[in-house]
């Protein structure tokens, strides 16, 4: 294995640094989230029925936005949200047939009833499985795991992930967070679609906010503006940011005199506004950081045993988070794997480990960072049981 440790004076962001998540009712996380269903349903059949997680790979999902009637009061979803799920999977396996169609609806459908209040997963979704068998040669290499008693990439494919957050990063990541676990027994006007972009210029810093107003529980106009200015007031409240000066904008799009505003039925804008695409939204940290190092890999719904694009975005991360906080005198770092398909998964072409001290070289910590990465590695051959049991967030 190739590991190449470099010494380097600045990681992350400087003077300037952008920031975005996207919610957990935005369609691309929408897409991401059930992609992720969809595979962590078929693996628990596959381990329950056939003793082991057989071939899949479900990532490409598309939402297709439905057709609303938004209002004070109430509103209306004219045509359903369509969402459809394609990919590739074992559908035999020695005599048993995968019911691969309920598998996803169900599981789809219970994420939608766990997450939304307002969005029907009944009668505002309808989920559509277009699933078919993997490639003969895909399939033997997954299948090949058997014989050599390794688990060989699936794919030629790249990870990447570094520690630490930015204080801007955390605030990004964790006030989008903090919004969607609002009680929606206390605010039932708040849904989901809530998208946050931050901005900073040296010590300014600017959040743009956009929440969606579910109009059932929003009786007019001026209960609309009162809901909103009570949102920004409590982000700024929250994110805190000391030593920022800090600007906070809610629904910024707003022009009340013109009757424009985040109105909405289901509290999410794939009900009417927008379109969504699994890929497109956050990456593996949760977060879209253009002043990072970051793939254009989708992560979710790929296999979660030998798919290189899911799994080494997770394992870099693990790995820089464990250099920066074992290592005292490390300060940040960025680690990139990069994996060849047909060879073992914990075996990549290359290991890129870039590192900041606090003054110190970086020479005599090689030897710890090597074993963190060799542990890392190997614990990837685990990572599955976290991953179907949900334990490791993707999107």
């Amino acid at each position: 294995m190739n590991i190449v440790i470099e010494q380097t004076s600045s990681l992350g962001p400087q003077n300037i640094e952008v920031v975005e998540r996207k919610g957990l009712g935005h369609p691309d996380t929408l897409c991401d989230a059930l992609a992720e269903q969809a595979s962590i349903a078929l693996s628990q059949f596959y381990l329950q029925h056939c003793g082991q997680i057989l071939h899949h790979n479900l990532d490409k999902v598309l939402l297709w936005g439905g057709s609303s009637i938004a209002a004070f009061g109430g509103g209306e979803v004219i045509k359903p949200i369509e969402i459809f799920i394609t990919g590739r999977a074992t559908l035999n396996f020695k005599g048993i047939t995968v019911p691969i169609e309920k598998l996803i609806e169900t599981a789809c459908r219970d994420w939608i009833r766990k997450h939304f209040h307002a969005l029907d997963a009944d009668h505002h979704v309808l989920i559509r499985s277009l699933i078919r068998p993997g490639s003969s040669e895909l399939v033997d290499l997954y299948m090949r795991q058997q014989r050599t008693g390794h688990w060989l990439a699936n794919d030629t494919s790249c990870g990447v992930g570094y520690a630490p957050l930015s204080a801007l990063e955390n605030t990004v990541l964790h006030v989008e967070e903090w919004l969607n676990l609002t009680d929606r027994k206390q605010h039932p006007e708040l849904g989901q679609d809530i998208k946050v972009m931050g901005v900073r210029r040296e010590n300014q810093v600017d959040l743009t906010v956009a929440v969606p107003m579910i109009g059932a529980h929003i009786n007019d106009m001026e209960a609309y503006q009162q809901a909103r200015d009570r949102v920004q007031q409590s982000i700024h409240n929250y994110a805190g940011l000391p030593g920022h000066n800090l600007n906070i904008e809610v629904n910024a799009a707003d022009d009340p005199a013109a009757g424009s505003i985040y109105l909405t039925v289901t509290g999410t804008s794939a009900e009417s506004g927008d379109d969504g695409e699994a890929g497109r939204g956050n990456r593996a940290n949760g977060l879209i950081t253009p002043y990072r190092p970051m793939t254009m890999e989708s992560v979710a719904g790929k296999n979660p045993v030998t798919h290189v694009g899911k799994l080494y975005n997770i394992a870099a991360r693990s790995i820089a988070e464990r250099v920066v906080s074992s290592i005292d005198m490390i300060t940040a770092a960025e680690c990139v794997l990069v994996s060849r398909i047909g060879h073992p998964v914990a075996k990549p072409q290359i290991v890129h480990l870039r590192a900041t001290t606090q003054g110190e070289p970086l020479q005599p910590c090689n030897k710890n960072i090597r074993l963190i990465i060799t542990e890392e590695l190997s614990s990837i051959a685990t990572l599955w049981e976290k991953l179907i049991s949900g334990m490791i967030a993707l999107y």
